[in-house]
């Protein structure tokens, strides 16, 4: 097979190219620009294009497919020659489907969770040498690629993004992969500037609900989850919550289990991860040894630094539901020590005005709250700009500190004394690449 894939160098599709590569097919590619790691990770299997931009003549009838990026636009000239020659054309998520129609398909969807629970399967899966493909939306300890594509392996463990599937798909990812097994985390609006309304962002999961073939597991804590429950439905409902947990010298233990991870959040994912893998035929006792040493997924609650008196956690938060879960956790796991909680406004949906107001009392719990925005991301990303008055008056709390430089943002944390005292840094971006381990000395 020879796959081209346009917009190569994008997280998701680079891992693609990749899964593809070591599945033996010939893959080629292009982009007009390519950062770390996706890069130096391309360049390592003599799969990074030779140059910069977009080329239609390497859009030839001896392809077997295009596959095309959410980066590329909608009059690339790549996808113009590849319409032209009648050469087909998928989505990223179309495609996962094609190489998946045979296999037993796990789908992790929710607005919030899904990388952690798709992670926490794989990551039992594997430890108990069970093969399966899967696709996951964060690099993970233990696995080279985010992709594995297989002839081999019977079961597919798909994350399950709401967002679109290409620029000339608007339907969402999760949509395109019709899913044996399922799972929905919670329901909190997201991505306002493709679902406009509360509504048609429910009715997305409702969609997918009606798309389960055998089994739909669902978290009860979830009011509108719970709303969705009660409405006809095809498959067998599985409802979860969260497990009864001790914690004790900042240690949380279920099912007389102590684990790396903490938050009830985290073992609300770990119920739903739990039942998926019942479903595989994995017994609690399996379940329950190998999750011990799970350590979380990347931006998912994770320590970045700890000293006697303190510890540095970043989390991937950006709604208002994640940041009051996170803020939560931290001050619960613990309760002996001061939080002080960073958010960076980073997405379409938090850098919108009338959005803004979704965030009221978001950040009440942390002992100091802060909120970050970069006037040039707005700026890059074609929105109104927005004042810190703005930004004060949507959290609701008078004691809000908000920077719009990072620099100055860097020099306010280093200044704070930590002792007995977390930081817990939260953003979908990077807060314009501050160093978070050298914040707390």
């Amino acid at each position: 097979m020879k796959i081209h894939l346009i917009a190569i160098g994008g997280s998701a599709m680079h891992n693609m190219a990749l899964a593809l590569h070591h599945k033996g097919f010939e893959v080629t590619g292009s982009d007009d620009a390519i950062f770390s790691p996706s890069k130096e990770r391309l360049d390592k299997h003599g799969l990074l294009p030779s140059e910069m931009g977009w080329f239609p003549n390497k859009i030839t009838t001896d392809l077997d497919a295009i596959i095309l990026g959410m980066h590329a636009r909608e009059d690339n000239p790549e996808l113009a020659k590849a319409k032209e020659l009648n050469i087909p054309i998928y989505s990223y998520p179309e495609y996962i489907y094609e190489q998946s129609k045979n296999k037993k398909r796990v789908v992790i969807g929710g607005s919030h969770g899904k990388t952690s629970i798709t992670a926490m399967i794989l990551h039992v899966l594997q430890n108990l040498n069970i093969e399966c493909d899967y696709m996951v939306g964060a690099q993970l300890e233990g696995f080279e690629t985010m992709v594995k594509l297989t002839h081999e392996a019977p079961i597919i463990i798909l994350e399950g993004d709401e967002y679109l599937s290409s620029p000339i798909d608007r339907r969402p990812k999760f949509h395109l992969y019709k899913p044996y097994i399922a799972v929905l985390s919670g329901i909190a609006w997201d991505h306002i500037n493709v679902f406009p309304t509360f509504d048609m962002y429910v009715n997305q999961f409702r969609i997918f609900k009606n798309m389960v073939t055998d089994t739909l597991i669902y978290c009860t804590e979830d009011e509108h989850l719970n709303k969705l429950a009660t409405e006809e439905t095809k498959c067998k409902l599985k409802p979860y919550s969260t497990p009864k947990h001790s914690i004790e010298n900042g240690i949380t233990t279920v099912a007389n289990t102590e684990l790396l991870i903490f938050g009830n959040h985290n073992l609300q994912n770990l119920n739903a991860a739990k039942l998926v893998c019942n479903e595989l035929e994995v017994s609690d006792t399996d379940f329950y040894k190998q999750i011990a040493s799970f350590k979380g997924a990347s931006k998912r609650l994770e320590l970045v630094k700890r000293t006697d008196t303190s510890a540095i956690y970043k989390d991937f938060a950006h709604s208002p539901s994640k940041l009051k879960a996170t803020s939560s956790a931290m001050k619960k796991q613990f309760a002996n020590r001061k939080l002080v909680a960073c958010m960076e406004l980073h997405t379409f949906s938090s850098l919108n005005e009338e959005f803004l107001q979704q965030y009221k009392q978001c950040m009440n719990e942390p002992d100091t709250a802060i909120v970050y925005f970069s006037p040039t991301a707005i700026s890059h990303k074609k929105l109104d700009p927005i004042t810190t008055q703005q930004v004060h008056a949507a959290f609701n709390r008078e004691d809000l500190l908000v920077f719009t430089n990072a620099d100055k943002l860097e020099e306010h944390l280093k200044s704070l004394k930590w002792e007995n005292q977390n930081l817990l840094m939260m953003s979908s971006g990077n807060f314009e690449g501050i160093d978070f381990g050298k914040l707390v000395q």
